[in-house]
């Protein structure tokens, strides 16, 4: 599903499309969601939205702990850690949490990041070939 099936969920807004948006994400079928669909949810609900950090975590997480909702390609378990990661405000971008789970689930060693702030847990984080 996109981005605009998750922020109507999760919004309400506009309750036409809301509607919608749970008619299928409330059904029992199973639904993938991509790591760029939920970085983007992020953005959309802080910034158009102006839902705090911390919410916008405890909202994608609850979306994520329903049955039929899985992260595609991505160890559900690793993406929930990466979303954490993500509570304290400016600790780490939504975008850096799906990319550190995308290397944690794919088993990557190493990710090249010049943001200090990247999470090193269970990765090796280079600043550069130094």
């Amino acid at each position: 599903m996109d981005t605009s099936f998750v922020v109507r969920y999760l919004t309400g807004d506009p309750p036409h499309l809301a509607e919608k948006a749970a008619q299928i994400i409330d059904r029992e079928e199973r639904l993938q969601v991509t790591d760029v669909v939920l970085a983007e949810t992020a953005y959309v609900l802080t910034s158009v939205y102006g839902v705090p950090r911390s919410v916008v975590v405890d909202h994608l997480i609850a979306f994520l702990q329903k049955e039929n909702i899985s992260p595609f390609a991505l160890d559900k378990g690793l993406v929930l850690q990466a979303l954490l990661l993500c509570k304290p405000s400016g600790r780490v971008s939504f975008a850096d949490a799906m990319v550190w789970a995308a290397a944690r689930s794919s088993g990557s060693k190493v990710v090249y990041s010049l943001d200090e702030r990247f999470p090193g847990d269970g990765v090796e984080v280079r600043r550069g070939l130094a």
